[in-house]
């Protein structure tokens, strides 16, 4: 596949993949899913692949989610499809069987921050800002906000993150434990090489089998990401999913008060 959405390059054992949708801050629609899962397959069976890093082009956003002008005309039959390849990427990114840094500049938001919640590390400048906005725009954070989230920040704060959409700042949001570490933007692309040439040190094997075994305990939850296809996909082309996905698109505040809780 010749790229379009994406920045694929493997250089020295380190694969970086780039999400490279700027002009939306990096959001990704179908297409920018098939090219990112293409890529982490490749540097996934690649055995010169020691480490692999996610990141997104510029200095604006890592990955704010799905690109709403492709998602507000979703169907239950078409969102299924998209669901499926958007799990597909996720867990691709467990079943990595080297470590996958989440390199993120800007804003991490919605899909974005599920995607970082699936990879092993987190590096995060001073710029970087994280959050989830499902129910902003009728739709729910139920691929890793609702699996992986609670068990990185606790189960009362990830259900705030979730009910109430609120943005965090990278310092808080590395105090919750969400993050790794937090440095200046000066020195983020000097730091992400220190992590990459500590990992290219050690051991292979010892890091596959070591990702093997923290992954065990919530491996199980793959059966969830089906559920959630059928869950989501169901409400797409409600008439609330699309007063959202327009709204937000119309920069005007949903009324969602219309619809019966």
């Amino acid at each position: 596949m010749s790229y379009a959405d994406i920045i694929y390059d493997k250089s020295g054992g380190v694969a970086s993949l780039t999400f490279n949708r700027p002009e939306v801050l990096n959001a990704f629609r179908t297409r920018t899913l098939l090219e990112m899962t293409e890529a982490l397959e490749d540097a996934s069976t690649d055995r010169s692949v020691g480490v692999i890093v996610l990141t997104g082009a510029g200095e604006r956003a890592f990955c704010v989610g799905g690109d709403i002008a492709e998602m507000r005309d979703l169907t239950p039959e078409t969102g299924r499809i998209f669901l499926r390849r958007f799990a597909d990427l996720l867990w691709g990114i467990r079943q990595a069987p080297v470590p996958v840094i989440a390199a993120v500049r800007g804003y991490c938001l919605g899909g974005g921050n599920e995607i970082n919640v699936a990879c092993d590390l987190t590096l995060a400048a001073e710029s970087a800002v994280f959050g989830q906005v499902g129910p902003m725009v009728g739709s729910a954070p139920i691929f890793g906000g609702s699996q992986f989230l609670p068990g990185i920040v606790g189960e009362k704060r990830a259900r705030e993150i979730i009910f109430l959409c609120q943005r965090y700042p990278a310092k808080e949001v590395e105090r919750f434990g969400w993050c790794n570490k937090v440095v200046p933007e000066a020195q983020f692309e000097a730091e992400l090489k220190a992590w990459t040439d500590r990992i290219l040190e050690l051991s292979p094997q010892a890091l596959r089998v070591s990702k093997l075994s923290l992954n065990y305990a919530s491996d199980w939850q793959y059966g969830s990401f089906n559920t959630a296809i059928e869950m989501l996909s169901a409400v797409y082309g409600s008439e609330e999913f699309h007063e959202g996905m327009t709204a937000f698109l119309e920069k005007r505040k949903p009324d969602f008060a219309r619809f019966q809780r």
